[in-house]
């Protein structure tokens, strides 16, 4: 459906959170026009960084470690704090922040709130609603339509 993702229009999760008292939950995430750019970083990385890493180990890891391992959340999460503390932002913002601002930008976006869940995985709306902080344009966005529609349906009768 995709074509300039080639290879890059979905990722598959093997390994996320599963719900309470079953196992890893299995899920593809789809890759967004909104983060086409990713599709560049990650060609870049397969075809000139990974086979740095991999040499002629044969592997379907997208991120090995030296050491023939998937690189693991607590070295992402630390090196982000690495990352973060460099940048001089507040120790808040932790690598999970991001999931919350992504969950955000679809909703502001238009994605609906089924597509949203989907593409994180939540089994309940009410957990993807907790992720979600909407912005201040958008709320006025959002209030301009309702006002412009309801203007339009009085003037319509």
């Amino acid at each position: 459906m995709a074509p300039g993702f080639g290879s890059f229009g979905a990722v598959y999760v093997r390994h996320g959170k599963g719900s309470r008292g079953t196992g890893p939950k299995r899920r593809t995430v789809l890759t967004l026009p909104e983060f086409d750019w990713v599709v560049d970083g990650l060609t870049h990385w397969v075809d000139q960084g990974r086979p740095r890493v991999v040499g002629d180990w044969e592997t379907d890891i997208l991120w090995p470690t030296e050491r023939r391992t998937r690189i693991g959340g607590r070295y992402l999460n630390d090196r982000f704090a690495e990352l973060r503390d460099e940048a001089g932002l507040p120790e808040e913002l932790v690598l999970h922040s991001l999931r919350h601002t992504y969950v955000t930008n679809l909703i502001e976006w238009g994605y609906s709130e089924k597509f949203v869940q989907d593409q994180v995985g939540h089994t309940f709306a009410s957990t993807t609603a907790i992720y979600t902080s909407v912005g201040d344009d958008y709320k006025n966005r959002v209030l301009a339509d309702a006002l412009k529609r309801n203007t339009e349906d009085r003037d319509g009768d």
